[in-house]
């Protein structure tokens, strides 16, 4: 039986120093069948030549090259081309452990699950911590995955594309893409649109992912408490919706109130 492509997105904006090791820890999965769409979103510095030596040397690699436009612009760009059943998402700053790929696809197709949800790794300088919320047999529907979120709405876990695998399919079917407009938080928006469509969730409650905290980020230097606010409020109406059409908003209120004026997990 043929094993699923796993279309992997990384988008590259002057990752120079980090990005081999990134771009490696991806080909040396466990897991083959894959493909590495590596989006150089208008890098100034040697990004694009280390982008394009991979593609030369692995045919598993293909190479989008693009104007600056931001992370959600580049991530839309690798939608439209990826041919994965799945898809899973690495920033160029943060590596994988070698069988992520591997444990993600086989609970998946274990489960049928339309998401996988992952422990991952934070990394700051040689100190690592591993972080995560649902338990090994976690294997949920649509109601049971919201009520779980509600425990902990401005967590990281929930809230990145990085520690999660998506199945392709339904992204295509709803036309589901990262929102240009927004600076930051534009993954949580992501979730929140493939949530109301997903039907099937499961945990993986093994840390397959480093996430390397990085003081030069955007989240750790040029979002501003008014305009991280404004943000959330924005964010709000979308997290209210779908919590009312799953018939849970009036339930979990306060909740979601709590996610409006919590300060933002900086795991």
């Amino acid at each position: 039986m043929t094993k699923p492509l796993v279309s992997i997105v990384v988008p590259v904006y002057n990752a120079a120093p980090d990005l081999a090791r990134c771009i490696e820890s991806v080909r040396r999965q466990s897991y083959e069948r894959i493909e590495v769409l590596l989006v150089n979103d208008g890098s100034r510095d040697a990004s694009l030549p280390i982008c394009e030596m991979y593609a030369r040397v692995d045919g598993r690699v293909r190479v989008i090259d693009r104007p600056n436009s931001g992370v959600s612009a580049a991530r839309n760009a690798a939608l439209a081309q990826a041919e994965g059943e799945y898809l899973q998402f690495v920033d160029s700053d943060d590596y994988l452990d070698p069988q992520a790929t591997r444990l993600l696809v086989d609970r998946a197709q274990a489960t049928g699950a339309d998401m996988v949800i992952s422990h991952y790794w934070r990394v700051i300088g040689e100190e690592k911590t591993a972080h995560g919320f649902l338990c090994e047999d976690a294997v949920m529907d649509q109601l049971e995955f919201a009520k779980n979120l509600m425990e902990e709405p401005a967590s990281f876990y929930y809230g990145v594309m990085w520690n999660k695998l998506y199945r392709q399919e339904i992204i295509r079917r709803y036309g589901i893409q990262c929102n240009v407009d927004l600076g930051w938080s534009e993954d949580f928006l992501f979730n929140l649109e493939y949530i109301r469509y997903a039907q099937r969730f499961a945990a993986l409650p093994v840390p397959i992912y480093y996430y390397v905290k990085n003081e030069k980020s955007i989240t750790a230097t040029q979002i501003h408490w008014r305009s991280a606010l404004e943000t959330k409020r924005n964010l709000f109406g979308y997290y209210r919706d779908l919590y009312t059409n799953l018939g849970l908003y009036e339930k979990y209120k306060p909740q979601i109130f709590k996610y409006l004026i919590a300060s933002a997990e900086h795991p």
